[in-house]
């Protein structure tokens, strides 16, 4: 049976559990069902290649103790074992600073639930997970194609969609940015770990020549994310792409720490994120901002403190919303020292269907550097492709689509760009003139002429007599029918 076939029967058999209520609840469940056995086919290999290496699992606790065998424990027994003795010693595992994996098993577990209550089909569950071999690189590169759709799946979970961003969006931000081994890379607001896995992706293809190469990356990642379970899917990416110790990925929010207390140990070299947009933070946030950036926009509070953490030098792409482009107040005082802080050199406008059907709302990728203020800003208005009126669920954004903007960009060096339908320039005078107002529209966009108001008006009326005519003459043709 395929991976995919394995997973889809999975999710039937729990249709049938009456504890496991949704896909976010059947997510949450598989997540950590597929954790614990990502986990244990590693540290099989990892006993191989090292013989001093042990689990970070208690030896009971491990799915090879109590799962490997088709016909091992099952129905209330293994109910039981899982409630009561698996979940609450993984909760409360003790961490050392020097074992980063048993940092991620009980981070995961935290506030990890089992729903379902039936024992016989927990059962079946298990023996179909057992049919897939993570250490099998064909498979894991199915399955690891597989995850990326229950990623997709998260999206009609409720309001799931807030962390997700579509996988040609992270890939297009990450090539544009260009990490490589050694560069600390940090996502705040990280969700599943999109931005993490095309990061990891784009260094490995370019730059990972050596052992030591890999290394270097791996150490260098940072992440956050303050939900439990898109930090349980993040953690779970990671070890399905391959990172052996995913414990920089913290379960905590970024926001809540003291802006000042952000110091120079803290900056990073590369930032990729898309902060919760149309989000507020609970009250008492604001405050750990200075005054002219105290609001509770959760967006907001992200890009100030993404200024902050860059080094200089240092580079950033972040996805917006339009209303962080034209908005006012603390908005533009954000705009302004973004400004003032950063060469912004780029806007990459897209339609408002990219997020569809969970989000219509016009985004933005920008793209800058931290050290040197903004001279002048670069847009592009990405468009859908011709024969399609909107992105959709079932036609996306692909990375395809955005091969024109590559084409454009001008290489690292961004050189040799030009104006053209879709590309047009700014200069910050014009921008400081419109009181740091970034919601250009593309001046190349011919306004669709509707003609004189007037004379529209006065079709308007007439077409509105006509149909009073008519309704007035259906009247009377019922009242007659009505007498006769």
């Amino acid at each position: 049976m395929s991976v995919r076939n394995t997973v889809k029967s999975i999710q039937d058999i729990m249709r049938q559990d009456v504890g496991v209520d949704g896909d976010a609840q059947r997510i949450s469940q598989l997540c950590w069902m597929f954790f614990l056995k990502i986990i244990d086919d590693q540290d099989r290999e990892l006993e191989l290649t090292q013989p001093d290496y042990r689990s970070p699992i208690p030896e009971l606790y491990q799915w090879r103790a109590w799962a490997a065998d088709p016909e091992g424990i099952t129905g209330e027994t293994l109910l039981d074992f899982i409630n009561e003795e698996l979940f609450p010693s993984l909760k409360e595992l003790p961490v050392t600073a020097q074992n980063g994996r048993r940092r991620v098993v009980r981070s995961v577990f935290e506030d990890a639930y089992n729903y379902m209550k039936s024992g016989q089909l927990l059962r079946q569950v298990v023996n179909k997970l057992n049919a897939i071999d993570f250490n099998n690189l064909k498979e894991r590169q199915h399955f690891g194609d597989l995850y990326e759709q229950i990623l997709n799946d998260l999206q009609s979970a409720g309001n799931a969609g807030e962390y997700y961003t579509p996988r040609a969006v992270t890939a297009f931000m990450a090539e544009r940015i260009d990490p490589r081994p050694g560069e600390i890379l940090f996502d705040p607001a990280c969700g599943t770990g999109g931005f993490l896995t095309c990061a990891i992706r784009h260094i490995r293809e370019r730059y990972v020549k050596t052992t030591a190469d890999e290394q270097r990356m791996q150490r260098a990642l940072r992440a956050t994310e303050k939900k439990q379970l898109p930090h349980m899917l993040c953690v779970t990416n990671l070890l399905l792409h391959g990172i052996d110790d995913p414990s920089f990925v913290h379960h905590d929010n970024t926001l809540a720490r003291p802006y000042i207390s952000y110091g120079a140990g803290d900056r990073v070299d590369i930032i990729l994120t898309n902060p919760p947009f149309g989000g507020r933070e609970e009250g008492g946030i604001e405050s750990n901002f200075p005054k002219q950036f105290q609001t509770r926009e959760t967006a907001d509070l992200f890009l100030a403190l993404i200024v902050r953490l860059l080094k200089n030098g240092g580079r950033a792409a972040v996805v917006l919303p339009d209303g962080s482009l034209f908005g006012e107040g603390i908005k533009t005082r954000l705009k302004e020292h973004l400004l003032e802080e950063c060469n912004l050199h780029t806007i990459v406008r897209l339609p408002n269907s990219v997020f569809k059907p969970y989000a219509s709302i016009g985004t933005n990728l920008l793209f800058f550097e931290k050290g040197q203020p903004t001279r002048e800003v670069w847009f592009y208005e990405h468009r859908v492709p011709e024969g399609q009126k909107a992105y959709s669920m079932t036609r996306p954004i692909k990375v395809e689509h955005l091969h024109g903007c590559v084409d454009w960009w001008g290489g690292p060096q961004r050189q040799g760009r030009q104006a053209t339908e879709q590309a047009w320039q700014v200069g910050i005078e014009e921008i400081k003139a419109r009181n740091y107002n970034l919601d250009f529209k593309n001046p190349h966009t011919v306004a669709s002429n509707h003609g004189d108001p007037n004379e529209l008006l006065t079709l308007l009326e007439a077409d509105e007599g006509r149909v009073a005519a008519l309704r007035d003459q259906l009247q009377a043709i019922l009242a007659e029918a009505l007498l006769r």
